[in-house]
């Protein structure tokens, strides 16, 4: 099968797919149908009863017709307007609601794709396809939806009516239509092309604009204002002239239809005049035969432009398919249990997993945590510690092995009943422009008044919280932007608090914060491990040294096992790991080549 054909193929099956989505609807279509049909013989009977105007009321000057005809074309005009009214009113609430279902339906399928679609997918990227793809979609099937019917019955019906005032004459008018067929294909075949590679940069401007906007401080902070200006320009412009082809094509396709049908009425006024002066037709005949004519240019012509709205909606509609069509990757089993809450241990029994096929991050890890135990992982980065973690809540989905909580394997579970039973404090804290109060009670949004207070009190953040302008209901701005470090990460620590799981995940809790901020955060973190089974990873040994058990993890694999006192006096990875620290905290001058190199064999 030829490229050309393979993409008729999937246009085919995309414009299915669009129309399947329309079935819902189907009462409204009829009753837009049923309009659309009034519409068209409104239009139609307008060019019909100019043979009688003509013949009648201005040669043979029927005093009697002259007083009916302006009451039939003032019912006419109002039929057809109101008719027009309802149809397109009906239509675009057809379209409109599938642009939405669209929307939605993409938005809730990312939200089910695994963590590792992110991973290689641009936030900007994915942003595109939710706001302008959806949006070039919009405009095909409002196109299709609303215009094709309504624009068929007006056709059908003036053609009707250039047959029966003149069979002759309409052959050789419809004639000239199959002429336009051939630039409108090209034509759109050239708009197909440019509204893909438009859309494509359309993506990668808002990538762009998504990284810089987010990365603002260190934009300006490395002094490279200019150099993201410049780039933006030369995207911009890429942008800019990609349209004006978009812009010159579709300029172009109206001018030559206009030039076609003007060759049409040029032959059809010769021929029908010629006719009327030899007496063979009346000028009534003619004028209603002409007046048919050029009100079927129109709908004729909106079809031609729905074309180019349709190519750029089914370049889009590729697009957008490709991303719902993106396999569910972490998804649960037909017939998953509910998860009771944890009773006795987590195990990890010979677990593996690889980001890419080939390149291992965890070798056969074999691990028991009993409940209420706090296990601290650490050694050097990239040795697969926030994988290990990662995998019990299935942001990822283990590639050999299992992991069992009190025996069951967590991919037989609900993915509600699992991760409902695990709270998370990373690093970089993630908080939403909402109020303290909603970001504190994101986990568990019907808390009352006290619970969020309390949760508050627990992770040491009451006080600055009743500095603030409106105390729990003061927006923090994105990503808790109007808040210090310190403060941010207590909300978090307030959140996970609140939501009250059996099992806690912290992942860097204190890292990037000054003394202070860290002294509040650990005794917020001693609240929160409070009877909790608790995964700690930390670079900073002096923040894991109160752990139940320490694992040393290097090149994926548990190297060395136990309590601080132990590991230290085993003389092996995390001695050296020790050692670093203890040199980072007398200063950099007391670190040595040999003592780095040391350490860094044990990775």
């Amino acid at each position: 099968m030829t490229e050309r054909a393979q993409k008729r193929q999937r246009d085919i099956e995309h414009a299915k797919r669009l129309l399947r989505m329309v079935r819902p609807y189907w009462k409204r279509l009829a009753g837009a149908m049923i309009l659309m049909v009034l519409v068209g013989v409104s239009t139609s009977a307008m060019a019909f009863l100019v043979k009688p105007v003509m013949d009648k009321i201005f040669v043979a000057k029927d005093a009697g017709l002259l007083m009916l005809m302006p009451i039939a074309i003032v019912v006419l005009y109002m039929v057809k307007g109101l008719a027009s009214y309802g149809q397109t009113y009906l239509m675009q609430y057809v379209g409109q609601r599938i642009v939405t279902q669209f929307r939605i339906d993409l938005y809730a399928h990312l939200q089910r794709l695994s963590l590792s679609y992110y991973d290689r997918t641009p936030t900007g990227e994915l942003m595109s396809r939710i706001t302008n793809d959806v949006n070039q979609m919009q405009g095909a099937v409002s196109s299709v939806v609303t215009g094709v019917l309504k624009d068929l019955f007006t056709i059908v019906g003036l053609i009707a009516v250039i047959i029966y005032r003149d069979w002759f004459l309409a052959v050789f008018a419809l004639g000239v239509f199959p002429l336009c067929v051939i630039p409108l294909v090209k034509f759109g075949r050239r708009l197909r092309k440019i509204s893909h590679r438009s859309q494509e940069t359309m993506a990668d401007v808002t990538v762009l604009l998504h990284e810089t906007i987010a990365g603002a401080r260190i934009v300006k902070g490395f002094c490279r204002e200019d150099h993201e200006t410049k780039r933006f320009t030369d995207e911009a412009f890429r942008l800019f002239r990609l349209r004006m082809k978009d812009i010159s094509t579709r300029a172009m396709s109206s001018p030559l239809m206009e030039f076609l049908g003007g060759l049409g009425i040029a032959g059809i006024l010769f021929y029908g005049g010629w006719q009327v002066i030899n007496g063979v037709s009346t000028p009534g005949t003619f004028f209603s035969f002409l007046t048919a004519l050029i009100l079927l240019y129109e709908p004729v012509k909106r079809l031609s432009s729905m074309n180019n709205d349709v190519q750029n909606g089914l370049a889009a509609a590729e697009r957008v398919y490709r991303v719902l069509d993106e396999p569910v990757e972490i998804a649960e089993l037909a017939g998953a249990v509910e998860l009771p809450p944890l009773q006795n241990e987590i195990r990890y029994a010979k677990v593996s997993f690889a980001y890419r096929p080939g390149e291992p991050v965890l070798r056969e890890i074999d691990l028991i945590v009993p409940k209420g135990q706090a296990v601290a992982l650490v050694g050097t980065s990239g040795g697969g510690k926030t994988t290990l973690v990662n995998l019990l809540p299935r942001f990822y989905e283990v590639t050999g092995g299992a992991i069992l909580i009190d025996g069951v394997d967590i991919r037989q579970a609900s993915l509600n009943s699992l991760r409902g039973q695990i709270a998370i404090v990373t690093q970089q804290t993630i908080l939403f422009n909402d109020t303290v109060r909603n970001n504190i009670a994101y986990g568990r949004p019907e808390a009352s008044e006290d619970e969020v207070r309390a949760a508050a009190e627990a992770a040491y953040a009451t006080k600055f919280i009743e500095r603030m302008p409106k105390g729990l209901d003061t927006m923090i701005g994105e990503g808790g932007v109007l808040l210090s470090g310190g403060e941010r990460q207590r909300l978090s620590i307030a959140r996970a608090l609140l939501a009250d799981r059996p099992i806690l995940i912290l992942d860097e809790a204190t890292s990037s914060l000054d003394t202070e901020s860290e002294m509040y955060v650990q005794k917020a973190l001693e609240n929160l491990m409070a009877g909790r089974t608790t995964f700690v990873i930390a670079h900073r040994l002096s923040t894991v040294q109160r752990a139940d058990r320490i694992l040393v993890i290097s090149g994926g694999r548990i190297v060395e096992e136990g309590r601080h006192e132990q590991l230290v006096a085993l003389g092996g990875v995390y001695t050296r790991l020790h050692s670093m620290q203890f040199a980072i905290d007398q200063g950099l001058e007391a670190i040595t080549p040999e003592a780095a190199n040391r350490a860094g064999e044990g990775s």
